[in-house]
């Protein structure tokens, strides 16, 4: 039996996993099918502390696991597939390779996937124009008219980030008033190539083998029409990933987040302990996510040395 599990390796992960090493626990992290989560497909992190030139999201991730590594951390690529949380004191984790794997302390850093439109077209074209990562797929439409979906910080960013490469970018909210904060709204509405479409949005994405443009919609009027873009990309915020966890006890709030009491990274389970994005709908951050990270592996080594 493992004392100590860990999934997921993105930043908070891999910091739970160094924590955890240092501490003697020999953790097992399971990475799952994206190792590294969504800072992998950052290009250029230029906020983390200690990285005064940037670095790039892929290598600070690998930087991190390889400390974890260094002290002792197993890395294992597998995803878990269904969990049995608390029997008797053992957490068991079933695996995509039918494995059973049993662990005495388990934290959980699954993080969050992006929210996506939820449109007709938008599947069939995921990957051919529709993205949800501006960072990963911008520098593909060069000189070409793009969607940016959504009204918050991230969709300012990924449309400012945009106009280095596309024609003109078409920002769609469906809401007459942004969510981003003043900053980052003004920022984008100074920038000569961003066009707003408030109060409209997306009703189907158009093309056959790639994105060729979008039907929308006025939220207010009902007229409608279509615009023509090579590319959509979705910011429309993230969803926590709880599937595996749903039926296994773990509480959440009512957006699915994972809950942990009293400013730590307990849940209502004995000696399960969640961190980073999957548990913070607020900030999302690298850092953050990293801090939580800590704070779970040092909640974990308490709970064993107790247990």
């Amino acid at each position: 039996m493992e004392k100590i599990v860990i999934i997921g390796n993105g930043p908070a992960g891999c910091t739970a996993a160094i924590y955890a090493a240092r501490a003697g626990l020999s953790p097992l992290v399971l990475a799952g099918n994206t190792p590294g989560g969504l800072l992998t497909q950052t290009t250029e992190v230029e906020n983390f502390p200690g990285f005064p030139d940037g670095i790039t999201g892929f290598d600070l991730v690998m930087n991190m696991q390889t400390q974890a590594e260094k002290f002792g951390a197993r890395i294992e690529y597998d995803t878990v597939t269904s969990a049995v949380l608390n029997d008797n004191g053992i957490h068991r984790l079933t695996l995509s390779d039918d494995r059973v794997i049993e662990t005495a302390a388990l934290v959980i850093a699954t993080g969050a996937s992006p929210r996506y439109l939820g449109v007709p077209g938008e599947e069939r074209l995921r990957g051919n124009g529709v993205s949800a990562c501006a960072t990963c797929d911008g520098a593909f439409y060069k000189n070409v008219p793009v969607v940016v979906a959504g009204g918050g910080d991230s969709a300012m960013e990924e449309a400012i980030f945009l106009t280095r490469f596309a024609s003109e970018v078409h920002l769609i909210h469906r809401r007459e008033q942004l969510r981003a904060s003043q900053i980052m709204a003004d920022r984008a509405r100074s920038n000569p190539k961003i066009i707003f479409h408030l109060n409209c949005k997306i009703t189907e994405i158009l093309g056959a083998d790639q994105v060729s443009g979008v039907k929308i919609a006025d939220t207010v009027t009902g007229e409608t029409g279509e615009l023509e873009c090579k590319a959509v990309f979705a910011a429309l915020g993230h969803i926590p990933c709880n599937e595996v966890f749903k039926n296994a006890g773990v509480a959440v709030d009512a957006q699915g987040y994972f809950i942990a009491r009293n400013n730590t990274s307990l849940t209502d389970i004995p000696g399960v302990f969640v961190a980073g994005d999957c548990t913070d709908p607020h900030y999302r951050q690298a850092i953050t996510a990293a801090g939580t990270g800590a704070r779970a592996a040092i909640d974990a080594e308490k709970y064993l040395s107790e247990h």
